[in-house]
């Protein structure tokens, strides 16, 4: 599988900006879901004593969303709303990865009112299940 959108590219659908962007790659949008990736790079401010921390998957499945959601705007000629984590539930970490692994993470959209978004989150590292979440993303305007 090749991302569709990767490397610096990702900033054009996401409001997020470096050091703190947690995608390198987008694999399109099936359906109601998305896939995307991160290699956990050694410099990412979110890894400690050679992994990555709860607060960085977390953050990696908001911007997952957030990067479907652009991706989605963009297609639409509209401009990529701020997005913001309204609540993490059901959130189950199974260990934390290290250095050099890839993430892949699958969102699907579950629900929507008005500008607010509900989303399941799986995060892979090879075939091995990481974390999963449901989280509720708010979405506005820029």
């Amino acid at each position: 599988m090749q991302p569709i959108v990767k490397g610096a590219d990702i900033c054009n659908y996401i409001p997020q900006r470096q050091p703190i962007v947690m995608l390198d790659g987008f694999y399109g949008i099936e359906g109601n879901s998305s896939v995307s990736s991160l290699t956990i790079a050694a410099d990412n401010l979110f890894v400690e004593n050679g992994k990555l921390v709860d607060s960085g998957i977390i953050e990696h499945i908001a911007q997952s969303g957030a990067m479907q959601i652009g991706y989605e705007s963009i297609s639409r000629g509209e401009k990529v709303p701020l997005g913001f984590i309204g609540s993490v539930n059901k959130l189950t970490i199974n260990r934390l990865p290290n250095i050099g692994e890839t993430l892949m993470t699958t969102i699907v959209f579950e629900a929507q009112v008005g500008d607010v978004t509900l989303i399941g989150a799986t995060v892979k590292s090879a075939d091995e299940v990481v974390a999963t979440c449901k989280m509720k993303v708010a979405t506005k305007e820029q």
